[in-house]
């Protein structure tokens, strides 16, 4: 049984990841590039906790028991005696690439490791390790405490022992499984980021404005976020990386990424990250840029 785990990212998805195993009882080893995101993340955890302090979901008395399970530093070696590593690192192939190049040598005979990549494929990067047969796709949802899914992909080598042991984790972090076959951006992402960029395209050929079409699927199709706003939220740049990996990987004009997505990721504004996408954040109420 996975009882100690080993995180690598403290954004977002790491610290996310860090607190759902955290809470269900794991030893956690959270590692990032400086002690200043490190911080930055364990802070964020505590007020995750607080908030749920204030709803009832967990005594005073448990967040600092959470907290306690909470490991930070920047060494790799301390993930030599984890029964499972998760890279949470920014959807960049290269980045990812490095990383398991630097995470191979300290990893214990045994154990297993996972990415969190929402796209990239995971019999690709698995072949950049030592260990294909005990590496796999466990792609959690954004925010990680909320989301109840988590997709689990097998590369070609993943072995059964493998899988078994990352979907009995996932089960016991309180998520729901759902299985895709290793072929680019999976199942979730296969038909989300399709949507949102031809959402972008209706904006950029002036089919209607980015409240017109917000409004227009969370009132017309039901959805509790409209794309653009759901794209600002994942972040601009993840969503065109995605879509590259699938026009890349697929080779079909039809995910071919939207020039005004493009030119939105060349400017910077990334979503409500850095505070400025298909909306403007800068104020109490987000105004749309277009």
């Amino acid at each position: 049984m996975i009882e100690t785990i080993g995180v690598i990212g403290a954004g977002q998805m790491g610290g996310g990841i860090a607190q759902v195993s955290a809470q269900a009882g794991l030893t956690v080893h959270l590692l990032d590039v400086s002690d200043d995101l490190l911080a930055k993340a364990r802070a964020g955890l505590g007020k995750q906790l607080d908030r749920q302090i204030r709803k009832g979901r967990i005594g005073e008395d448990d967040k600092g028991r959470i907290l306690g399970r909470v490991h930070t530093g920047t060494d790799y070696a301390v993930f030599g005696g984890c029964d499972l590593v998760v890279e949470a690192a920014t959807e960049n192939e290269d980045v990812k690439r490095a990383i398991f190049k630097q995470l191979t040598p300290y990893l214990g005979e045994r154990t297993l490791v996972a990415t969190n990549t929402s796209s990239i494929s995971i019999t690709r990067l698995a072949a950049i390790t030592d260990r294909p047969e005990r590496f796999i796709g466990m792609h959690f949802m954004n925010p990680v405490p909320v989301m109840k899914l988590v997709e689990i992909i097998r590369g070609i080598a993943t072995s059964d022992e493998t899988y078994a042991a990352v979907r009995d984790l996932a089960e016991r972090l309180g998520k729901t499984t759902a299985v895709s076959e290793d072929f680019p951006a999976f199942i979730v992402n296969r038909i989300l980021l399709p949507m949102i960029n031809e959402a972008v395209y209706t904006l950029y050929e002036g089919v209607g404005s980015v409240t017109a079409i917000d409004t227009a699927m969370k009132l017309g199709a039901n959805h509790p976020m409209g794309p653009l706003e759901l794209a600002d939220f994942i972040g601009l740049d993840t969503c065109l990386s995605i879509m590259n990996v699938l026009y890349d990987g697929l080779a079909d004009s039809k995910y071919r990424p939207c020039p005004l997505l493009v030119k939105y990721v060349e400017a910077g504004w990334l979503g409500r990250k850095v505070g400025r996408g298909f909306y403007d954040y800068s104020g109490e109420t987000p105004v749309p840029t277009r």
